[in-house]
C-alpha cells in the first residue's frame, strides 16, 4: 500500500460519531428484539397456568407492543444512519480517487485502459458502498445478535441450545469454500466488465472510422463475443452465489426441525415450559434473517473487498513525474533559455532519443522536423515534463526542470498538441480552458482573449457562421467541428494563455495551404514575442523559424536556418524540393 493511500477503515473513521450512533441503534434493535420473547414467555406461561389476571395481561401486552415499537424505530434509524454513512464514504473515496488520478502522469494513462478506470469509478465503488453500508449493518447484527441470542437460549436450556448450535460447523465449512470461490469469480467478472466498457468507449469515440470502413457487423460480433464471455463469467459467479440463500434457508429449517423434535420432547417431559418453548421459537425466528443474511452479507463483503483492492490499485499508483510544490518558487510562471545537455530517453528498453544537445535562447522560434517516428513530439514532451529524460538534464532559465514545480512549469507553456482534445462544452469554454474560471458570467468567458485568440488562429470567421457562434456546444472530442477547425481551436486555446513559451505540434496538418498562410500571417507576430517551438512537415511553416532542427532516429542530424539546410544534402533539402515540385504540379493542374 502506498504511503498516500488510506485504508478503508480510515474513510469510515472520518464519520466515527455517525458510526457510533448507528452502532447504538443496532444495539437498541437487538436489545428490544431479544427482550420481546421474554414478554411472550410471560404471557404464554401466565395464560397456560391460569394465574394471569386481566390487568397483568394488559400490562404485558403493552410491554410487547412497546418493545416491538422501539425495536422497529431503532431498526429504521439504524438503516438510515449506517446507509447514509456508506454514501458519505463512497463520496469521499470517489473524490480521493479522482483527485489522485489528476496527479498521475502521462505514462500511467498509457498503461491503463479507460474502461478499467470507468468500471473502478462506478461499479467497484458501488460494491464498496455496499460493503460499508450493508456490511456494517448486517455484520454488526450478526456479530452481536447471534452470541446474545444463543447466550439467552443457553441460559434457558443448555442441551436444546447445543442441539440447535450443531448446525453451525456445517455452515462454517460450507462458507469457507464458497467465499474463496466468490472472490475469485467476482474479480474475473469485473475484469470482463472493464473490457466491455473499454470496447464501448473506443467504438463510440471512433464511430466515424467504424462507419467509414463499414465494419458495423464486425463490431457487433466482437461486442457479442465480449458479452457472451461476461455472461459466462457472471453465470460462473452466480452458480456459487445463488445456492448460498437456499442453503441458509435449508439450515434454518433444520434448526427449526431440531427445535420441534428435541424441544417438544423436553416440553412433554416437563423440562421446558410452553412459554420457554415459544421463547425459543421466537429466537429461532429472530435468528432467521441473520442466518439468511450471513450468506448475503458474506457475498457483499467479498465483492466489496475485491472492489476495494481494484480501486486501491489507483490510489497506490505513484506518478513518475512529481508535482509537489517547493518553497523555492513563489511565482506562477518561469521563463528563460531552454537547454538540453546530453539528454537521452529510453522506454521499454528502446533508446528513443540519444545525445540531444540543444540551446534555445529566450524569444527565439525553433522549428523541428524529421521523418515520422523520429522523436519530435517526445522532445517537446520532455520540456513540459510529460516524461523525464533517462539521462542528461534539461534546464529552463538555468534551473533544472526537476527543480521547478510542475504547476509553475506548465503554467508557463501554451501547447497545441498534434491530436487536439476538445471537451463536450461550448467552443468559448474550450478556448478559455486554461484561463481562470469565471462564475456567473452571462457573456463569453474571457471574451476579449477568446475573440483575439480565435482571430489569430483564423477561426473567428468560421465561428461567426455557426448559429450559436462561440456558445456552440461541441460534441464529444469536438466531433461537430472539422479537423482543421479542431486544430485552430487548439491553437486559440494555447495562445489565449499568453504563455511565456508556445509549442505548436504539427497544427497545420489538417488545413490547406491558403488557410495555413492566413494563420501564419496572424500568428508570426505573436511567435516573435515569445519563445516558440514549431513541429511540422511543411517547409512553408518551417522556413519562418529562426532555426530548424532535423531529427532522425532520435538524434539531431541537422541544425540551421532554412537557407542553410536547403543548400546542403539531407532530409530537409529533399523535403523542400519535394514540396516545391508538388506546389508546381498543383499550379499546372489548376
Amino acid at each position: 500500500m502506498s504511503k498516500h493511500t488510506q485504508p478503508l477503515k480510515a474513510y469510515v473513521a472520518t464519520y466515527r460519531w455517525r458510526a457510533l450512533a448507528g452502532f447504538l441503534f443496532v444495539v437498541g434493535t437487538i436489545t428490544f428484539g431479544l427482550a420481546v420473547p421474554f414478554v411472550l414467555r410471560e404471557i404464554v406461561d401466565g395464560l397456560e397456568s391460569g394465574a394471569m389476571t386481566r390487568r397483568t395481561l394488559i400490562h404485558w401486552v403493552l410491554l410487547f407492543f412497546g418493545g416491538s415499537g422501539l425495536a422497529t424505530l431503532c431498526s429504521v434509524m439504524m438503516r438510515k444512519v449506517i446507509l447514509s454513512l456508506a454514501q458519505c464514504v463512497e463520496y469521499d473515496i470517489r473524490k480521493a480517487v479522482f483527485n489522485h488520478l489528476t496527479t498521475l502522469d502521462h505514462a500511467y494513462y498509457q498503461r491503463e485502459r479507460t474502461g478499467d478506470l470507468m468500471t473502478k469509478m462506478s461499479s467497484d465503488l458501488g460494491s464498496i458502498r455496499e460493503l460499508v453500508g450493508q456490511g456494517l449493518l448486517q455484520g454488526s447484527r450478526i456479530v452481536l445478535g447471534f452470541p446474545l441470542a444463543f447466550a439467552i437460549m443457553f441460559a434457558i436450556h443448555a442441551r436444546l441450545s447445543l442441539a440447535i448450535l450443531a448446525i453451525m460447523p456445517v455452515i462454517s465449512v460450507a462458507f469457507f469454500f464458497i467465499i474463496r470461490l466468490i472472490r475469485a469469480r467476482y474479480d474475473a467478472s469485473q475484469e470482463q466488465f472493464s473490457t466491455i466498457s473499454n470496447f464501448c468507449q473506443e467504438a463510440f469515440s471512433g464511430f466515424r472510422t467504424v462507419k467509414g470502413f463499414g465494419i458495423e457487423d464486425r463490431m457487433r460480433g466482437r461486442f457479442k463475443e465480449q458479452n457472451d464471455e461476461y455472461i459466462a463469467r457472471n453465470m460462473a459467479l452466480t452458480r456459487v452465489e445463488e445456492p448460498v440463500w437456499p442453503f441458509m434457508v435449508f439450515m434454518f429449517g433444520v434448526g427449526t426441525l431440531i427445535l420441534l423434535l428435541v424441544g417438544g420432547r423436553y416440553v412433554i417431559r416437563g423440562e421446558l415450559t410452553i412459554g420457554e418453548f415459544v421463547q425459543f421459537n421466537q429466537y429461532m425466528l429472530y435468528l432467521h434473517w441473520p442466518m439468511l443474511a450471513l450468506g448475503w452479507t458474506s457475498n457483499l463483503i467479498q465483492r466489496g473487498l475485491a472492489s476495494w483492492k481494484r480501486v486501491r490499485s489507483i490510489l497506490d499508483a505513484e506518478p513518475d513525474i512529481r508535482v509537489e510544490d517547493t518553497e523555492a518558487h513563489r511565482t506562477d510562471r518561469v521563463r528563460g533559455a531552454i537547454r538540453f545537455e546530453q539528454v537521452g530517453l529510453t522506454l521499454g528498453g528502446q533508446a528513443l532519443l540519444k545525445d540531444i544537445n540543444l540551446h534555445l535562447p529566450e524569444g527565439e522560434t525553433l522549428a523541428i522536423t524529421g521523418p515520422t517516428g523520429s522523436g519530435k513530439t517526445l522532445l517537446v514532451s520532455l520540456i513540459v515534463r510529460l516524461l523525464d529524460p533517462t539521462s542528461g538534464r534539461i534546464t529552463l532559465g538555468g534551473q533544472d526542470l526537476r527543480d521547478i514545480p510542475v504547476r509553475v512549469l506548465r503554467n508557463s507553456f501554451g501547447i497545441a498538441p498534434q491530436e487536439p482534445f476538445l471537451f463536450s462544452d461550448t467552443l468559448a469554454n474550450n478556448i478559455a480552458l486554461g484561463l481562470s474560471p469565471m462564475e456567473g458570467t452571462e457573456g463569453l468567458p474571457h471574451e476579449e482573449k477568446v475573440l483575439w485568440a480565435s482571430g489569430v488562429a483564423h477561426l473567428h470567421d468560421d465561428v461567426m457562421g455557426f448559429p450559436e457562434q462561440f456558445k456552440t456546444m461541441l460534441g464529444e472530442r469536438g466531433v461537430t467541428l472539422s479537423g482543421g477547425q479542431r486544430q485552430r481551436t487548439a491553437i486559440s486555446r494555447a495562445i489565449a494563455l499568453d504563455p511565456e513559451i508556445l509549442i505548436l505540434d504539427d497544427v497545420f496538418s489538417a488545413v490547406d495551404t491558403q488557410t495555413e498562410a492566413a494563420i501564419l500571417a496572424q500568428l508570426l507576430p505573436v511567435l516573435g514575442q515569445k519563445t516558440s517551438i514549431l513541429i511540422s512537415h511543411r517547409v512553408s511553416t518551417l522556413k519562418h523559424a529562426d532555426r530548424i532542427l532535423v531529427l532522425e532516429d532520435g538524434r539531431i542530424v541537422q541544425d540551421g536556418t532554412h537557407d542553410d539546410l536547403a543548400a546542403v544534402p539531407g532530409y530537409y533539402r529533399e523535403l523542400d524540393e519535394m514540396q516545391r515540385l508538388e506546389a508546381r504540379l498543383e499550379e499546372e493542374a489548376s
